[in-house]
């Protein structure tokens, strides 16, 4: 089974892009991705092929750019796609971006043009995140900072949405970072508020696990 993830440097996490084989464990990078693929091959060492395909400093208009190459072309049989971020992150430090009815409007089109290419594939969408962190708190430059990142909340319910329209997995992930951060602080679980640390990676890949074993996998199988 073919489980391919997609998005930017949340997802990506170092990987060396030069390496694409299941094999090359530096292909993996250090996010979540490679504690999913603990999870699924400590059970089932040959059953499935875990492949990364994030890219730093993406937002979804990239990853739509990209699709066929990253996606389409190796035919996964589950997609994960975790975006949304950047989409706001690029407005409010380099004043680009993606508006919010952009991103809708680019996201669904992204769905619609993958079912049709790929129409059994199984697809999982991430809910974006953010904590208050080096990335995202007020600077005197950007006074106004964190408070604009806060739009992210707005973007993942684009997603959700999205998620119950078109009938796919919706993963949501804000409220498990804000109730470990109220227990241990941002920092152990997103060390600048966005990046994932060990803990934040295990977390999101446990997350992911739970509902691929529950419901996915099931769903593979009928």
């Amino acid at each position: 089974m073919k489980i391919l993830f997609f998005g930017d440097s949340i997802t990506e996490m170092g990987r060396n892009r030069e390496l694409n084989k299941p094999s090359d464990i530096e292909s993996y990078g250090s996010g979540f991705p490679i504690f999913v693929a603990n999870n699924l091959c400590k059970k089932h060492p040959e059953k499935y092929e875990v492949i990364n395909r994030g890219i730093s400093g993406n937002h979804v208009a990239h990853l739509y750019a990209r699709v066929k190459q990253d996606v389409w072309n190796l035919s996964p049989d589950v997609l994960n796609i975790l975006v949304g971020v950047n989409d706001v992150a690029h407005d409010i430090n380099w004043k680009g971006g993606i508006s919010i009815s952009r991103f809708e409007k680019i996201y669904r089109n992204l769905i619609e043009e993958t079912l049709a290419e790929l129409p059994n594939v199984k697809i999982v969408l991430c809910e974006p995140f953010m904590l208050k962190g080096s990335a995202t708190e007020n600077t005197e430059d950007i006074p106004d900072r964190y408070e604009r990142f806060l739009q992210v909340y707005d973007y993942a319910k684009v997603v959700e949405k999205l998620a119950k329209e078109y009938n796919l997995y919706f993963l949501p992930l804000q409220e498990k970072f804000n109730e470990v951060a109220k227990k241990y602080g941002a920092k152990p679980f997103l060390f600048d508020g966005v990046h994932p640390m060990i803990a934040g990676a295990g977390l999101i890949a446990d997350a992911w696990t739970k509902l691929f074993e529950e419901k996915i996998e099931p769903d593979i199988n009928k």
